[in-house]
């Protein structure tokens, strides 16, 4: 299952081109158009920051940002501007929906005559999403209580795009699933024109409700339905659909496909016609179709075709988490494209009529993500590591299809590099860290990586503090495996360590990246090392790195399987390997998905792990939604067997070791009932455990005060008192 609890940390809003944006939902540097400065918000000014002299000066001030008898300026957690630049949508007063805070107020700011003015001021309070100006900055458009809606900027007038919205009937934005599994949370897209939006309608009127239990807040409890579909029950139907911005009729798209057994994960306007580009996943998501649709008409034409025998991956999986935006080249003649269909996930050029196909990117590696297209000069730019999975780097290729690969990344930093890109790609925001380095930001330019701007920044070549060694261990199986380990403190090799393994071995998320955060236990209340812990992780195979299609994919219909089997058997080499290591002291732990992997492991190899902390985990496949579930492991209709043999309850006759489970009863992710099947389960053959459920908390076990505190105790004190720390 996704790595939520990963995702929860506060989004950082830096801001923006002049370009139609959702403010709730962006995500890096806001360039200015000449590519030179950046814009950013103290949430009292909106400053204005030139990269290579670092002279800040405030663009929009604290004055400005005031509203009239209020006395304290708006706290800005995202703003945007018109191309002139006169008008500043300012978005404040957030709120969580789900995973971020996409909801709260939006106001208007005329820098001409400073009047600041509220948008969707009748409205209820907080309750506006993803408002976006239009291209020629004259309106802006928002969704409230599941409708659309275009509020003129001069004269202030609302025009109802849509009317009805409703709990299960959703238009410009999307039910749990979709945005939790595809990452899509903003609904609509302005036309290049701005005379007309299209956006998706999602009907989840046939979606069962879970119904989470609220005990604490009131005398009585009440119910938290949440639209949600199991694995196994037919996607809501989705449809998408085109308006006048001066209201009217919906144009329905024609676009072949069972709804229920279709998803649309993608659409985009052509950036210069009134076409739109859309992608369509057939519900086991190994087959993707694009089509051309004409809003004129509805008539929805395909251009390209892929299928799998496994999955196929959406482009937020390669796009950072954002599933939003097309990369058009040729003025949209042609776009980019990535694809895992040579057995690597490589970059193409695609034509409009799908009668070209260039591969940009050949060669036995992975692409990790698109950092940046320079198609006057014809390059683009990508993150890779051609020679090291665990490490990333920046290259560029020319886009002539002949593959000539060029580092960009200096040679003398190993480790983990990251790049926001300005427009013209002349300059870069560069953040670079690895097991030895903590993050550290310098401005660049391009391509020479020339520092135009620095901060303090410790040696490369410096010793890590932390005694972390990455490893590479071949199992029994011949499948070799990345990790890493942090040794105690005061280490000595002629002794006998207690080892505590963190997991998480699903296709959401690795744990043996370069990074330094490898070999640090939030956790734990104190630190491991000193404590007299040896720390490990290993990523086995189905994780999603570098390796190849072959690699990730193998967990097709395997999960609970072959990615369990893989962790054991990479532990007992170890063990083989590494002598100082204490096979009486092991213990392992995760969280969501990793949380399911250490109850497989004290399920399945009780004689190899004795102690295990579970949080939040899935016990029962059957119980989670259909689209993760789905794409990894088929539809229980067809292979209903893989389900079970792939589920924690299956084997949870077997533990013989210390168990702790965790997790909140306010999951709507993985609900809370994951817990009591297994609970059940294991008093069904009178085995013996501690759970801690943690009342009204999320995925995350964040909210209320003192949890984070007390979720730290319970987690140390579990493992000290069950795996013994020290040498022996």
């Amino acid at each position: 299952m996704s790595l939520t609890f990963k995702r929860t940390s506060s989004l950082l809003f830096f801001l923006t081109a002049l370009i139609p944006v959702s403010l709730a939902q962006f995500q890096g540097i806001r360039w200015t158009p000449d590519g030179k400065a950046f814009l950013s918000s103290n949430r009292e000014a909106l400053l204005r920051t030139d990269v290579v002299s670092g002279q800040e000066t405030v663009f929009v001030s604290k004055e400005q940002l005031t509203l009239p008898g209020s006395g304290k300026p708006l706290p800005v957690a995202g703003f945007a501007f018109s191309p002139d630049s006169s008008t500043v949508l300012l978005f404040t007063n957030t709120a969580r929906v789900w995973r971020y805070n996409t909801r709260g107020d939006y106001y208007l700011l005329d820098r001409k005559t400073n009047q600041l003015r509220q948008v969707g001021k009748n409205q209820p309070s907080q309750s506006l999403l993803y408002a976006k100006l239009s291209p020629d900055g004259t309106k802006v458009a928002y969704v409230s209580k599941n409708n659309l809606f275009v509020e003129d900027i001069a004269s202030g007038q609302t025009t109802p795009l849509t009317t009805d919205g409703t709990r299960k009937r959703i238009n410009g934005t999307f039910d749990w699933v979709y945005e939790e599994e595809f990452g899509c949370r903003d609904g609509f897209r302005w036309s290049p024109d701005s005379k007309q939006i299209a956006y998706w309608q999602v009907d989840a009127s046939a979606i069962r409700d879970y119904l989470m239990l609220n005990t604490t807040d009131s005398v009585y409890s009440h119910a938290v339905p949440v639209e949600y579909p199991k694995v196994g029950e037919s996607p809501s139907p989705v449809r998408i659909g085109v308006v006048s911005a001066t209201g009217g009729p919906t144009r329905w798209l024609k676009i072949p496909g069972d709804p229920q057994q279709h998803y649309l994960v993608r659409m985009e306007w052509f950036p210069s016609t009134s076409e739109l580009i859309i992608q369509q996943l057939n519900r086991k998501q190994n087959r993707s179709i694009l089509f051309v649709a004409q809003p004129s008409d509805g008539s929805a034409t395909p251009i390209h075709e892929e299928s799998s025998s496994t999955w196929i991956d959406t482009k937020e999986s390669w796009n950072r988490g954002n599933p939003g935006g097309w990369e058009w080249l040729d003025g949209g003649k042609s776009f980019l494209w990535v694809s895992e269909k040579d057995g690597w996930r490589h970059l193409y050029q695609l034509s409009r009529d799908d009668k070209k196909e260039t591969l940009l990117t050949p060669g036995s590696y992975d692409i990790a993500s698109i950092s940046y297209i320079d198609d006057k000069n014809r390059y683009v730019y990508f993150i890779a590591s051609p020679n090291q999975p665990t490490q990333r780097y920046l290259f560029r290729t020319k886009m002539d299809g002949k593959g000539k690969l060029e580092r960009l990344s200096p040679a003398s930093e190993t480790g983990t590099h990251s790049y926001d890109i300005g427009p013209g790609g002349q300059l870069a925001m560069h953040t670079f860290n690895s097991h030895r380095v903590p993050p550290t930001t310098t401005w660049v330019r391009l391509p020479t990586h020339q520092v135009v701007r620095s901060s303090t920044r410790p040696s490369a070549a410096s010793p890590t503090p932390r005694n972390v060694e990455f490893f590479t261990v071949t199992t029994a199986d011949g499948i070799t495996l990345d990790g890493w380990i942090r040794k105690p403190a005061n280490f000595d090799s002629t002794k006998k360590y207690p080892v505590v393994f963190y997991v998480y071995g699903e296709p959401a998320n690795t744990t043996t990246n370069d990074v330094f955060s490898a070999g640090s236990n939030n956790l734990f209340d104190g630190d491991m090392a000193k404590a007299g812990y040896c720390y490990v992780s290993l990523d086995n195979r189905g994780t999603p790195t570098l390796k190849g299609t072959a690699w990730r994919k193998a967990i097709y219909r395997q999960i609970g399987r072959i990615n369990v089997r893989d962790q054991a058997m990479g532990a007992k080499k170890l063990f083989e390997q590494r002598s100082y290591l204490d096979t009486s002291r092991v213990a392992v732990w995760g969280w969501s998905g990793g949380g399911s992997m250490t109850l497989q492991l004290l399920f399945q190899y009780p004689e190899i792990y004795k102690t295990g902390i579970s949080i939040a985990a899935v016990g029962n496949q059957l119980f989670y939604d259909n689209i993760y579930q789905e794409r990894y492991m088929g539809l229980p209709q067809e292979n209903r067997d893989d389900f079970v043999a792939g589920s924690p309850i299956t084997y949870a006759k077997n533990l013989r070791g210390n168990l702790l489970y965790i997790h909140g009863t306010g999951d709507d992710n993985v609900h809370y009932s994951n817990a009591e099947v297994l609970i059940n389960e294991l008093i069904k053959h009178n085995k013996q455990f501690q759970v801690m459920p943690y009342p009204n908390r999320t995925h995350s076990i964040s909210e209320g005060e003192g949890t984070n505190r007390h979720l730290r105790t319970l987690y140390t004190k579990y493992l000290l008192e069950h795996c013994p720390p020290g040498p022996r």
